[in-house]
């Protein structure tokens, strides 16, 4: 057994524990804990803790609100003062990019999110266990995502019990049912339920589906065709409305179960806003604009904004965001690797977690003044802007939105202005 102290983090947010010449890393441990590991398995080329006794909590503790906690992969820094918590998002961003930034805290930390997608395994229905691909925390509440898990959860429950569907095997990859995703419109209070199966529902099915989730706003099935462990799936609309709204101040979005939206809805106006005060000029390409987040907000503005997506349905969904708010933006479907850039004031690039690679290099080349990098990656960002943007941009300014308390992670907006 190896014992000591945790005196910093690592990267992903694991307490890092030097013990002799061992390096172990300690998940649900945060700096200044003693603690004492029991046993450790190897992964990716690191020892994480597989069990460890705490013998001196840290001055950083708090204790967690969800009895959960510790074994349900969905937050690591539920035990950490949240200001904490802050400090250390800001700490670690700078380690990685070298970028000292503004930290803006998320206006709520309980029952944030706007989305919460639960596996429904034989093992339980809930969040996947942390370091454990085939363990599952059966939930009984989930107090970052919504007040209302409990009623959701004991509606998927009844819902299975009566029509004797089967839940998904993680071990022999068969099974009925797999997910229940969930969407809360925060400031609308509308919901959307949304069931994603390996089959389709009959009637009786269907109309037992309608009668236990028949305080939901909108009720989709969706038919899962292969065996991943991902929420998707072509989705059959059952009941209620196709759509469902969420409203940040006075810009109203509409969701779909295949939109991508910001998780945390009472953080998006701090981004927002982010990104609309490192905004300038009066035309605004929006690159990876999936529904148009970023680009009708700013066309709210008095801009002009045109977006490229690669996805057909989010620039539907963006083109019908930007009717729905009466704004100049306008959206089409396109690579961010094949779009001219040279003829906009501000261009603002959201890209997938792997950043920009190819698309870094046309900023360099375009005559585009300013660019508003939005990245939850570090990692990727610091990349982008090492092989390619420093060619061209250097960093002006940042600021760091809190859009995931009680994870390590956090959302970054950089202004990067032409040398």
């Amino acid at each position: 057994m190896l014992r000591g102290k945790v005196k910093t983090l690592s990267d992903d947010g694991l307490g890092v524990l030097q013990a002799g010449n061992k390096t172990v890393y300690v998940p649900f441990a945060y700096p200044g804990d003693m603690v004492r590991v029991k046993s450790t398995r190897r992964r990716f080329g690191r020892l994480i803790a597989r069990d460890f006794e705490l013998l001196e909590p840290s001055p950083l503790r708090v204790l967690p609100r969800c009895r959960h906690f510790g074994r349900c992969g969905g937050c690591l820094w539920q035990g950490l003062k949240y200001r904490a918590q802050l400090e250390l998002k800001a700490e670690l961003f700078e380690r990685i990019t070298g970028i000292r930034a503004e930290i803006k805290g998320s206006p709520r930390v309980w029952d944030f999110r706007n989305v919460s997608n639960f596996i429904v395994t034989t093992n339980g229905a809930g969040l996947k266990e942390y370091g454990n691909p085939l363990g599952v925390a059966n939930l009984s509440e989930c107090p970052i995502f919504s007040k209302k898990t409990p009623e959701y959860l004991r509606a998927l429950r009844d819902f299975l019990e009566e029509t004797r569907l089967k839940p998904w095997s993680l071990k022999r990859k068969t099974g009925d049912v797999h997910y229940l995703q969930v969407r809360e419109g925060k400031f609308t209070g509308e919901v959307m339920v949304n069931l994603i199966a390996h089959r389709r529902p009959s009637e009786e099915t269907a109309e037992a589906f309608r009668d236990y989730f028949s305080f939901a706003d909108s009720l989709y099935w969706s038919l899962k065709a292969d065996e991943g462990d991902d929420p998707r799936g072509k989705p059959l609309h059952v009941a209620g409305s196709q759509l469902i709204r969420e409203r940040i101040d006075e810009v109203v979005y509409l969701i779909h179960p295949n939109s991508f939206f910001q998780t945390n809805s009472h953080a998006l106006e701090l981004l927002l806003r982010a990104v609309e005060d490192f905004t300038d000029g009066e035309r605004v390409l929006d690159l990876y604009s999936g529904v148009g987040t970023f680009g009708v907000w700013l066309a709210r503005r008095s801009l002009t904004v045109e977006g490229v997506e690669i996805n057909p349905f989010a620039v539907e969904m963006a083109n019908k965001n930007a009717e729905l708010n009466r704004v100049n933006a306008r959206f089409r479907v396109g690579r961010a690797e094949e779009t001219p850039m040279g003829d906009y004031d501000t261009v603002i690039v959201d890209p997938p977690r792997r950043g920009l690679k190819e698309a870094g290099e046309l900023l360099v080349e375009s005559g585009a003044e300013r660019v508003v990098y939005v990245s939850c990656n570090p990692k990727a960002f610091k990349l982008d802007y090492e092989n390619h943007l420093r060619k061209a941009y250097r960093v002006e300014e940042a600021v760091l939105v809190d859009m995931f308390p009680h994870t390590p992670h956090v959302e970054a907006v950089i202004k990067l202005e032409r040398r």
